[in-house]
């Protein structure tokens, strides 16, 4: 059987595995990445028809990392303002840019993009090894070592194990962290569109009875019109009878599902068809092992938050891991772990907390809550609190200050 003896095990290589192992990188330490997925699927990812909301805090993060100045111009669109409908209601939920000291909320990057520019910021790291098309056979912490048995006989002996693979970890799961599971009972489909009436740089999330639609503004105008991200959201069954539509009889069905709000439809891409589950462990780290991600926190799309928390958990743990490498210490060290298991959870259950009763509230078809919608939009201050939550939380960069905010044709210089 063959030992490997590393400082940090990754499992799972997707941008926010290879975010840790970017900001690790240069440290001293020996990283491996431990990913199911081939190099080829890592290095040229495939379009999933995913767009991310980031912040502005996670665009100045993505710079210190290397990764904002490797995305296309064609992959960044900035987000300015975001309305919520209800219903057949003509008033709307609006979350503006203004007040908030930026031209915009954030930014719009596609997934594919994102993916790509992590794994080349990672690519000829001397520090970092990836094991691709690996599979884990078990996991288990010992006093002084994590151990990593792979699929082959491989065996991994590191100083601490991070788990980094998807809301549905089975990394998590084999350590026994349970974890507050909703699932929300509808699947999510997701493609791009071209349009007449243009989106203004605005998203807008329509809450019909029976169904949940999302239109996300993806740059300029196109020479078949303006391009957005359409999400829809639906029961399983009926998803599978609109996937089973030809593009033509798909983008006629778009048009009839917006009420118009996006004019004609002409090109649709590739759809793309995900479930929709959140998830909350109870913790996030133990001995010689932290989530991060997904398998920390899966959030509801709704708020555009999941990259984000993310990138939050890569900061916050790198940031132990990194001064207890400077300092000469146990980079697995209890105390370091159990504080970064305090400030994600900070960071991120009262948005969790607060988007999943949004996503309640908005998605729930009985009359009650569907008169209740109607009323919080009339007051319209009634959400003020979330909204300010919201508005926060997409604006601030981190550093407690308003900046003028980096533009895609600017972004290498920033």
């Amino acid at each position: 059987m063959e030992i490997l003896d590393t400082d940090v095990t990754i499992i799972g290589a997707g941008p926010v595995g290879l975010c840790l192992a970017r900001a690790l990188s240069g440290a001293g330490l020996d990283i491996t990445l431990v990913e199911r997925q081939a190099e080829s699927a890592l290095s040229a990812p495939a379009f999933d028809g995913r767009e991310i909301g980031l912040t502005h805090r996670s665009r100045a993060h993505m710079q210190r990392l290397g990764l904002w100045q490797r995305l296309a111009p064609e992959d960044v669109s900035p987000l300015r303002d975001m309305q919520v409908f209800n219903a057949d209601s003509l008033r709307s939920m609006d979350v503006s840019h203004r007040g908030s000291g930026r031209d915009e909320l954030g930014y719009l990057v596609s997934n594919q993009g994102i993916r790509a520019a992590a794994f080349a910021a990672v690519r000829g790291a001397d520090d970092v090894r990836l094991l691709d098309s690996s599979r884990v056979v078990s996991v288990d912490c010992e006093a002084r070592c994590a151990l990593v048995r792979l699929e082959g006989g491989r065996e991994l002996v590191s100083k601490l194990l991070v788990a980094a693979d998807s809301r549905f970890s089975e990394t998590r799961r084999a350590f026994g962290i349970g974890t507050r599971m909703f699932d929300v009972g509808r699947s999510m489909l997701v493609c791009r569109v071209t349009h007449d009436i243009p989106h203004e740089d605005t998203a807008w999330e329509w809450f019909g009875v029976g169904q949940t639609l999302a239109r996300l503004p993806l740059g300029s105008a196109q020479p078949l019109g303006h391009r957005s991200s359409l999400v829809l959201t639906l029961p399983a069954r009926e998803m599978g009878e609109i996937q089973a539509l030809d593009d033509d009889g798909f983008a006629r069905e778009m048009e009839r599902r917006s009420g118009g709000r996006m004019g004609s439809i002409h090109s649709v891409s590739e759809r793309h068809v995900y479930p929709l589950v959140t998830t909350y462990p109870q913790r996030f780290s133990g001995h010689r092992f932290a989530l991060i991600g997904d398998a920390a926190v899966g959030m509801h799309p709704v708020t555009a938050h999941g990259f984000n928390f993310g990138l939050m958990s890569v900061q916050a743990l790198a940031s132990e891991i990194l001064q207890a490498a400077a300092a000469g210490t146990d980079i697995a060290a209890p105390g370091r772990l159990a504080r970064y298991d305090r400030e994600h959870r900070r960071a991120t259950l009262p948005l969790y907390l607060a988007t999943r009763g949004i996503v309640g509230l908005y998605t729930d078809d009985r009359r009650p809550a569907r008169m209740l919608r109607t009323a919080l939009l009339r007051v319209g201050g009634g959400l003020a609190p979330f909204k300010r939550l919201l508005v926060d939380s997409l604006t601030n960069d981190g550093t407690g200050t308003a900046r003028a905010p980096l533009h895609p044709a600017s972004r290498g210089s920033a």
